[in-house]
């Protein structure tokens, strides 16, 4: 029973306009028409082309390269609906940027992820829906409700369908010990063994890897992350199980494919056979052809079920299961 007796309207911004479009054609509804560009100066400027007076409104858009333009035209939209009298604003940010600075790790450091959150707030959005934060604590960052969906169950079916024939030589590895708790969770989903490659890193966007702890040699190894950027780690975390560990092969999952800088020619010639991404960041424009190592599995599915239970206020929490 919808309590409110508000319309359901869908808008995107310029990053997640694919998925936005996906999640529309997943609740048979319409995107809703709105315009978003820039000035000659560069200033995001956001036009809304209908009625939300009364409406029940959620703007997809990741907060991905370029991040200040997207994260701008995330604050302008949310604001424009707001003075239009929009009954109710989720701000869906299926990649959220920013994310990195989560504490103060030295003197004098920012802590980036809360001023974020602070502002998507100020600017006049009700609650946030999210999937898979690069720390779980950034939900407590919001004074206003936050929904955190998690990935993992759609790389569960993934790969538990691929590796169903050679399951007891196929095995689980975080990337590194901070991320270890994400990588228990998701061997015990796919009843898999876990090990854990141990790493130093030196500088930001760099790591160095150290060990492996656990037998991983002649085993088919399922690296999990939440994000890869550069893609550094990755790559040196698969050499590492390919030349230290002797695995007999490497493939990597993460949520947020941001691949920056040299990212993608890392993979290339990286030692992975495939790394597959969530749909969270829109792919590059002929990324097949220039990485066919790279594949990607659509979310649109687990955001428009969250968004229709959120409209119909009924619990999120099944999803997480």
């Amino acid at each position: 029973m919808i309590s409110h007796g508000k319309d359901l309207k869908i808008f995107s911004g310029s990053s997640s306009k694919a998925l936005a479009s996906d999640i529309c054609k997943e609740l048979s509804i319409p995107l809703g028409n709105a315009e978003t560009g820039a000035f000659s100066d560069g200033e995001n400027f956001v036009s809304i082309y209908e009625t939300v007076r009364g409406s029940d409104v959620f703007v997809v858009q990741s907060t991905c390269s370029p991040v200040n333009d997207n994260l701008m035209e995330l604050l302008i939209m949310i604001d424009a609906l707001k003075r239009a009298s929009a009954g109710r604003i989720t701000a869906v940010i299926p990649y959220f940027g920013y994310a990195r600075q989560d504490r103060k790790t030295k003197p004098r450091d920012p802590i980036s992820a809360k001023l974020v959150a602070n502002l998507i707030a100020r600017a006049g959005a009700d609650r946030v829906l999210t999937m898979d934060l690069h720390a779980n604590q950034i939900q407590g960052f919001f004074d206003i409700p936050v929904d955190n969906l998690l990935g993992s169950p759609v790389f569960v079916e993934h790969f538990f369908r691929r590796f169903a024939p050679v399951h007891e030589e196929t095995m689980v590895v975080s990337p590194d010990v901070g991320s270890v708790a994400r990588a228990r969770a998701f061997a015990q989903k796919l009843e898999m063994p876990m090990a854990i490659v141990d790493k130093r890193r030196q500088k930001a966007n760099s790591s160095e890897v150290m060990n492996i702890i656990g037998d991983v040699t002649g085993k088919n190894v399922i690296l999990l992350d939440d994000m890869v950027d550069t893609g550094g780690s990755l790559c040196h975390a698969a050499q590492a199980l390919v030349e230290i560990g002797h695995a007999k092969s490497v493939t990597a999952c993460a949520s947020h494919g941001v691949l920056s800088g040299p990212a993608i020619q890392r993979i290339n010639d990286s030692a992975l056979d495939e790394v597959v991404f969530l749909d969270t960041i829109q792919p590059k424009e002929n990324i097949a052809e220039i990485c066919p190592k790279i594949k990607y599995l659509s979310v649109a599915h687990l955001f428009a079920e969250a968004i229709e239970r959120i409209y119909q206020e009924i619990s999120v929490s099944k999803l997480w299961q």
